[in-house]
Parts: C-alpha cells; structure tokens; sequence
C-alpha cells in the first residue's frame, strides 16, 4: 500500500471563514483541481482557525489546508500553491506546502463523521454503523468509539447531519489505517477525516 501523507499548505485570507466551510472549500478547490471529483480516496481537512462569534472562524498562524492522499500523488497537488479560491466570501491564497507524516496514537479524533443511515439518524444507530465500518477496516471490536458534539455540514440548501467522534484502544496499526480510510462519507468535504488526540 502507498504511503499516505498529510500535504499542509499555508494559508492567508482577507476575510473570517464560515466554521461550516467543507462544502464551499471543495466547491472552491475543484476549480482549481479538477481531479478532486474523482472518488480517490483523498481527504480534506477542516481548516483550523479561531472562532469568532456568529458561525465564523478567523485563520491564524496554525491555520493550512491540509489534504490527506498517498505520498504518489504529492506532485499532482504541488500546483495548488501560489492559488487563490473563494469561499463564500473569502479569497484564500495558498501557499507552499509542508509533508506531515501520519503519527500512530492509541486515540483519534474527527470533527464530523457522516454516515447514511437507511434508518433515520440516531445516537445508537450512529455508532452501530460506525462500529461495523471500523470492524471492515480490520479494527478491533474492542476499541472504544464516543461520540460527542452533533455536528451538520451545509451542502447548497441541505444539512447533512453527523457527530464528532473518538476512537480510543487503538494498536499503531489501527490508528494509521484508521487516519489512512477514515469512516462514513464525504471526506473531500472535511468528514471522516481522523487525527491524533493531543
């Protein structure tokens, strides 16, 4: 299996992002990188930043874009930088990316996993499939899975909704292929999308 790596490019911005940007972010890069569209197993992470007040989020100096593909594909996305994109009403500028390594840790946190549900969306049917997506993963059916803040991501006039989740117990090679395949959907729009617990 290829490595898969974290692609960290600096970011400036005129204006505060929305706090709920993974749609309008993926609209913004797909103009400019078409091949996102593509299913390639490439997750975008939320973009950090300070919120502010009224949903929105101010960028700081900790503040990248961060996409998570494997090592092989790093020179299709080195034309990123030097890019400007808007979303909504902010014009981000790219700039010059770092590698990161993906780290083990017995803990794992995503911001916001979605997952159809044929069901309707509970808390016990949430983490049902959650449990049976680790287990297709290879993960052990005694990690421990939390979830904690219901989250939704806006997509045009639709509200997807999901739930920030931990997985703890995990060994070295759980954590990285849980990083490496994330769970649920959606992950070119920031979902699914697993770091370590600091």
């Amino acid at each position: 299996m290829n490595q898969v790596v974290d692609l960290a490019f600096s970011l400036q911005s005129n204006k505060p992002l929305p706090a709920d940007h993974g749609y309008a972010l993926y609209g913004a890069l797909s103009r400019v990188w078409p091949q996102v569209h593509r299913e390639n197993g490439i997750g975008i992470h939320p973009i950090r930043g300070q919120q502010i007040g009224e949903r929105k989020l101010m960028l700081d100096n900790r503040s990248r874009l961060v996409i998570r593909a494997s090592a092989e594909r790093i020179p299709e996305l080195l034309p990123l930088a030097g890019k400007q994109v808007s979303v909504n009403e902010s014009s981000l500028r790219i700039g010059v990316p770092q590698v990161w390594s993906l780290r083990p840790s017995t803990a794992v946190r995503s911001r916001l996993v979605t997952i159809k549900l044929t069901s309707g969306l509970t808390e016990e049917a949430f983490l049902q499939a959650a449990k049976s997506q680790l287990v297709v993963l290879g993960i052990s059916d005694t990690v421990q899975i939390t979830t904690l803040k219901r989250r939704t991501l806006r997509i045009k006039d639709k509200e997807i909704v999901g739930y920030e989740v931990i997985v703890e117990g995990l060994s070295a090679e759980e954590s990285l292929d849980l990083q490496e395949r994330g769970i649920g959907g959606r992950r070119h729009m920031g979902c699914g999308v697993f770091v370590p617990l600091p």
